[in-house]
């Protein structure tokens, strides 16, 4: 009866991002799936590279746990921090700690901002199920980012209210089309990912083997995870696709990928020249599943890639510092 209930608080876990970070019993993306941070993307590329190579010697999660380090194409490390959006040392906090789950598209989101911003950030990983690392606040969900002292909370808000604290001068996008975007990001976009990266059952154990290498579990968790998390969220994404009307999972998220194309006009990015938040919420969901099959899948399906890749070089290498 132990080992049941764990595996449902395993499941409540991960069965949040199809939805906005709703309320606790329905935890959000708990650890789906995600990037590791702190790796430099040029480095990044060489291992992907290495890793295909040992494919065949490999089980396919294992490789994608490996190759979901982020690739750079035609880039060097100095390219890629020249990039990056300079913030005046006076706007700078001095101290910024993410709560998170590495694999959770939301708390991926807020570190694509970090990153961008080139503002560095400390990590705190948190277990999905005894949420111990949360205990000093009544907020229970991620992310939650502390900025000298102060918390914040929800995605979103977090964004915006560090937007507001860095930014030097009066924005230059279009502040309408901007929040258009954003909000599709998150009522949209998100819910298109779980029916895909848990679409059928290879799929959700290439998912699972990267969360449970890359999350806060114990040994015990781990295992039970790997093997009944992947089972079960296999069966919880055919829910997902009928709460959301989804069909075909795989033309969902390549229709997603295409409305975001359709929506630059021809331009680099939203913001035009530069990235604006909305580029940034975009890439921030879509990170963790680039090198998953159904990244794979959407990129060689859709025109997302050459945006992607120009987001890959201007977010540049993560902020991230040892905590």
């Amino acid at each position: 009866m132990r080992r049941v209930s764990r595996i449902a608080a395993l499941c409540r876990a991960v069965d949040g991002a199809a939805a906005l970070e709703v309320p606790q019993h329905r935890m959000s993306t708990a650890a789906q799936f995600s990037t590791s941070s702190n790796k430099s993307s040029a480095r990044s590329n060489w291992l992907f590279n290495n890793l295909l190579t040992d494919l065949s010697a490999r089980t396919a999660a294992h490789a994608v746990a490996g190759t979901m380090l982020f690739s750079v194409a035609a880039t060097t490390l100095t390219e890629e921090v020249h990039a990056k959006e300079v913030v005046p040392p006076e706007l700078r906090p001095k101290d910024l700690v993410l709560y998170q789950y590495e694999a959770c598209p939301f708390c991926n989101k807020v570190k694509a901002f970090l990153d961008y911003y080139d503002l560095p950030y400390k990590i705190i990983e948190v277990n999905p199920i005894s949420k111990k690392e949360l205990k000093w606040s009544d907020y229970k969900k991620v992310p939650v980012v502390l900025v000298d002292g102060e918390q914040m909370v929800n995605s979103s808000d977090i964004i915006d209210k560090l937007y507001e604290k860095v930014r030097s001068g009066d924005s230059t996008f279009d502040a309408d089309e901007e929040s258009k975007w954003r909000k599709w990001v998150d009522d949209h976009l998100v819910h298109m990912l779980s029916p895909n990266i848990y679409r059928n059952t290879s799929e959700a154990l290439e998912s699972f083997d990267y969360i449970t290498s890359h999350g806060n579990f114990s040994f015990t968790e781990r295992i039970t995870a790997k093997y009944a998390g992947a089972a079960a969220m296999y069966f919880v994404s055919k829910k997902l696709k009928k709460k959301y009307n989804i069909t075909d999972e795989r033309a969902a998220l390549y229709e997603a990928a295409e409305t975001w194309v359709d929506a630059l006009k021809g331009r680099d990015f939203l913001g035009g020249s530069k990235p604006n938040l909305a580029d940034l919420a975009v890439y921030g969901v879509l990170r963790p599943i680039r090198y998953l099959k159904s990244g794979r899948d959407m990129v060689e399906n859709t025109r997302i890639g050459d945006w992607y890749s120009r987001m890959e070089s201007e977010v540049g290498v993560s902020a991230r510092i040892q905590a």
